[in-house]
C-alpha cells in the first residue's frame, strides 16, 4: 500500500512538472482558455473594447489582459496620404497579432473598417518561427526577403454584404474599403499590401465569402474568374453543414483561418447607423450560431469585427450587443472543439 501511494505521489509530481513546463497550469485562475484583443485607436473599436468585452471573455472562461491599442508614431501621423496611413495602421495591427502566439488562444481584432483586414492577415501569416533566433517581431515584419522564414498559409472567411473585391480599374466608388480583399489577394495596390507586411498575397482559393448581396458588375466578373468560394445568406442563417465543408477545405489548404466580419453583413435592423447596410441579412443570433460552427474547427484562430455603428449612430446599443453576440459565438465554438 505504501509503495502504491508513493508511486501515485511520484506520478502526480511528474504531472504537475509537465503542466508547468508546458504552460498549462491553471492554479489560481480557474480558466483554461486565453484570448488576445487588439484594437484600432478609433471610436468604434474603443466602444467595443470598453463596453464590457473583458467581462464577456472572463464569463466564458477566457483569461484576457488589457486590450492592446494600435497607435501610429508621431512621425507616421505626419506621413502624407490617407491610404498610406491606413497601411501603417495595418502594419501596427500585424505587429501586435504577431506578438501573440496561436497556442496562447484566440486573437480578437476590434477594427475601424475592413482595410484593417490586411494587418490581421499579415500578423497571422508571420506567426511561424522566425528565421533567426532573437529576431524581433518588427524585424520579421520588415524583412527584405522570404528566404529562411516560415510563413503560415492563412485562410480567410469574409462575412460582409459586399465582396470588397474591386480594384482601381473596376471600382465605382473609389473607396479603398471596397478593395481590401482584392489587395489581400494580390490583384492590385501591391505597394500598399507590402507596406502592411502581407507578403505573399493570399491565393483566392484560400478565400470564402459569406453573406454577399451587393456586388458591383465588374467586381462580379473578378469573383467569377477567381477560385474563391461562397456561403449564402441562407447558409449563414441556418448554420448550414456547408460551413463545415468550407472549413474542412480551408483546413487542408492552410495553417490558420481568420474570420472577418463587417457589421453590414447583418440585417439593417441591427445596424441602423451603418451607412452601407443592405437588406435581407442574417440576424446576429443567426450569424453567431454560424460563427460558433466555424470556430469549432481547430484551425480557426482569429476573429475581427469591423465597421461598428457607435454612439449617436447606435443610441440604443443594438449594434454593440450584436457585435458582442458574434464574439461570443466565436468563444463558444472555440470552447467546444
Amino acid at each position: 500500500m505504501e509503495k502504491a501511494k508513493a508511486r501515485m505521489k511520484t506520478i502526480a509530481v511528474i504531472g504537475l512538472g509537465l503542466a508547468l513546463v508546458l504552460g498549462i497550469s491553471r492554479v489560481g485562475t480557474g480558466q483554461d482558455k486565453k484570448a488576445f484583443v487588439v484594437r484600432n485607436a478609433t471610436e468604434g473599436p474603443r466602444v467595443m473594447a470598453e463596453g464590457g468585452l473583458l467581462d464577456i471573455l472572463r464569463r466564458h472562461g477566457f483569461a484576457a489582459s488589457a486590450v492592446e491599442a494600435v497607435k501610429l508614431t508621431p512621425s507616421e501621423e505626419k506621413e502624407y496620404g490617407e491610404w498610406n496611413r491606413d497601411a501603417l495602421e495595418s502594419l501596427h495591427i500585424g505587429r501586435l497579432v504577431f506578438a501573440h502566439r496561436l497556442n496562447e488562444g484566440l486573437a480578437i481584432g476590434l477594427l475601424t473598417n475592413c482595410v484593417d483586414l490586411l494587418g490581421m492577415l499579415a500578423g497571422l501569416q508571420h506567426l511561424g518561427p522566425p528565421a533567426e533566433v532573437g529576431k524581433t517581431s518588427e524585424q520579421s515584419l520588415q524583412r527584405d526577403g522570404l528566404a529562411g522564414t516560415k510563413l503560415l498559409r492563412v485562410g480567410l472567411i469574409y462575412l460582409d454584404a459586399h465582396a470588397d473585391f474591386n480594384t482601381p480599374e473596376t471600382t465605382l466608388s473609389g473607396m479603398l474599403g471596397g478593395m481590401d480583399v482584392a489587395v489581400a489577394a494580390g490583384l492590385c495596390l501591391t505597394r500598399l499590401r507590402l507596406k502592411t507586411g502581407l507578403d505573399p498575397a493570399l491565393p483566392t482559393r484560400y478565400i470564402v465569402f459569406g453573406g454577399l448581396r451587393d456586388v458591383d458588375p465588374l467586381e462580379q466578373d473578378l469573383l467569377d474568374r477567381s477560385d474563391a468560394e461562397f456561403l449564402s445568406v441562407d447558409d449563414l442563417r441556418h448554420a448550414s453543414p456547408k460551413i463545415d465543408s468550407q472549413m474542412d477545405r480551408l483546413g487542408r489548404l492552410t495553417d490558420v483561418i481568420y474570420v472577418h466580419i463587417d457589421m453590414d453583413v447583418l440585417d439593417p435592423s441591427e445596424v441602423r447607423g451603418h451607412s452601407l447596410s443592405v437588406p435581407q441579412g442574417p440576424t446576429s443570433l443567426e450569424l453567431a450560431a454560424a460563427v460558433e460552427r466555424v470556430f469549432r474547427h481547430p484551425k480557426a484562430g482569429a476573429i475581427g469585427i469591423a465597421s461598428l455603428p457607435y454612439l449617436e449612430r447606435d443610441k440604443d446599443g443594438v449594434s454593440l450587443k450584436a457585435a458582442y453576440r458574434l464574439i461570443e459565438g466565436a468563444l463558444q465554438g472555440y470552447k467546444n472543439r
